[in-house]
C-alpha cells in the first residue's frame, strides 16, 4: 500500500500530467514525482507530447540538473534507492526517445509506484521488467487515485482500442424530451450550475462537434468558458461536419481551431478527427446528428442534464432513430445520476449513461 508521501506525491503526479497546457491527442499525458527515502520530494516531470521526453526521463534530468547546480553536496539529491511516482506504467518502447523503464533501472530507483497500467502492447511490459530487475512495483493505489488515472487518459486509451475517438454526447432536455420550445427558443432549459459544468466538460475533450444546421442556426463560438465569460487556459477544436452552407464560426481570442468535416456520415468524421491525432469528441448537434450517431452505434456515452421543466411541444432531442417497435428500443446503462443546484435554487439532474452492450 502507499505510504502517506507517496499518496501525496501520486496527487501531485496526476496534476502535472493534467496541466491545462499539455496537449490531448496521441500520446498519453503522464507525470512523475521522484521521492527519495525520507519521502522528500527530489523532482517532478510530466510528458508534453510526441517527441519530447517521457514523464520519467523528465523527472530525472530535472533531478540531476538539481543535483549538478547544488552548491551544498549534502542537498543534492540522491536517486539511489529512490521511488518513482508515475501515473501510468513505464514503457518498454523505444521511439524517439528512449524506453523509460529502462531510465528508471539505469538511475538506481528502488521503487516504482504505478498508477495505470499502459494498455498499448507495443509499449507496455515495464512493470515486468523492473520487477524481474529487482525492483519494488507497487500497483494496489488508492480508489480515488485510480479513477482519477483511469480518466486522465480516456480518449487516448479509446483510440487505441478502436482506432477512433471516444464520442462523448451531450444533451439538454425537459422532463417531456424537448431540447428546445416549439418557436426554437432553447436558452436556457438548464440552470446556471448545469451551463457551467458543460463549460468544464469541454475542456477535458479535445474537440466539440456540431453539424451544419447548428452552426448556421445558432452560430455558436464552441468556446469552453468561465462564469465570468472568459475563456478557460484549454480550448477544443472545433468542428463542423456536414455539405451543408453556414458562415464561419465566431472565433474570440483563445478559441480553438476550427475545421470543416465535409461529410455526413459519422464514420468518416471520425476518421479524418483520429487521422488528425484528436481522440476524444463532445457532441453538441441538433437532433440530426445526434440520430445519425446513435444510428450508427457511434455514441460512447451521453451526459443528459435534465430539467424540471415540461414544454408539451418542440424540437425533440434527437431525429428518427430507425425505430419502429418496442422491441427495438435503444436502452442505456445509468452510470450516475448527480443533482445541480445553481445559486437561484434551480436544480437540474444530472444523468451519465452508456448505450447498453447487445
Amino acid at each position: 500500500m502507499l505510504n502517506p508521501a507517496e499518496r501525496s506525491a501520486l496527487q501531485r503526479a496526476l496534476e502535472i500530467a493534467a496541466q491545462p497546457g499539455l496537449p490531448y491527442g496521441p500520446n498519453p499525458r503522464v507525470g512523475c514525482v521522484l521521492l527519495d527515502r525520507e519521502g522528500t520530494i527530489l523532482a517532478e516531470g510530466h510528458h508534453r507530447g510526441a517527441g519530447t521526453p517521457y514523464a520519467e526521463a523528465d523527472a530525472l534530468n530535472h533531478a540531476r540538473n538539481h543535483a549538478l547546480n547544488s552548491t551544498d553536496a549534502s542537498t543534492a539529491p540522491m536517486l539511489h534507492g529512490a521511488t518513482a511516482v508515475v501515473t501510468l506504467e513505464p514503457c518498454t518502447h523505444t521511439g524517439r526517445t528512449g524506453p523509460c523503464a529502462q531510465a528508471l533501472l539505469a538511475a538506481g530507483v528502488g521503487r516504482v509506484v504505478v498508477a495505470h497500467r499502459d494498455p498499448n502492447p507495443v509499449a507496455a511490459g515495464g512493470v515486468e521488467l523492473l520487477r524481474d530487475a529487482g525492483i519494488d512495483v507497487e500497483l494496489d493505489i488508492p480508489a480515488d487515485l485510480a479513477a482519477a488515472a483511469d480518466a486522465l487518459n480516456r480518449g487516448w486509451e479509446h483510440g487505441l482500442r478502436h482506432a477512433r475517438p471516444l464520442v462523448t454526447m451531450k444533451l439538454a432536455l425537459t422532463l417531456d424530451g424537448r431540447a428546445a420550445a416549439a418557436d426554437g427558443s432553447s436558452r436556457w432549459i438548464t440552470g446556471e450550475a448545469a451551463r457551467e459544468e458543460v463549460h468544464g466538460l469541454r475542456t477535458t475533450c479535445d474537440t466539440i462537434l456540431v453539424g451544419t444546421g447548428t452552426a448556421r442556426a445558432d452560430s455558436p463560438s464552441l468556446t469552453a468558458r468561465r462564469p465570468d465569460g472568459s475563456l478557460h487556459p484549454r480550448q477544443p477544436v472545433r468542428a463542423v461536419m456536414g455539405t451543408g452552407a453556414f458562415p464561419p464560426l465566431p472565433t474570440p481570442d483563445g478559441a480553438g481551431e476550427a475545421i470543416v468535416l465535409p461529410t455526413q456520415d459519422p464514420s468518416a468524421a471520425l476518421e479524418d478527427l483520429f487521422a488528425r491525432g484528436l481522440r476524444h469528441v463532445l457532441l453538441e448537434g441538433g437532433p440530426t446528428l445526434a440520430a445519425a450517431f446513435l444510428r450508427a452505434g457511434l455514441v460512447d456515452e451521453l451526459i443528459v442534464h435534465l430539467a424540471p421543466t415540461l414544454l408539451g411541444a418542440g424540437r425533440p432531442a434527437t431525429g428518427d432513430l430507425g425505430i419502429s417497435t418496442l422491441i427495438e428500443r435503444l436502452d442505456l446503462e445509468l452510470l450516475d445520476s448527480t443533482p445541480l443546484t445553481s445559486p437561484d435554487g434551480r436544480t437540474d439532474l444530472r444523468l451519465t449513461l452508456r448505450p447498453r452492450a447487445a
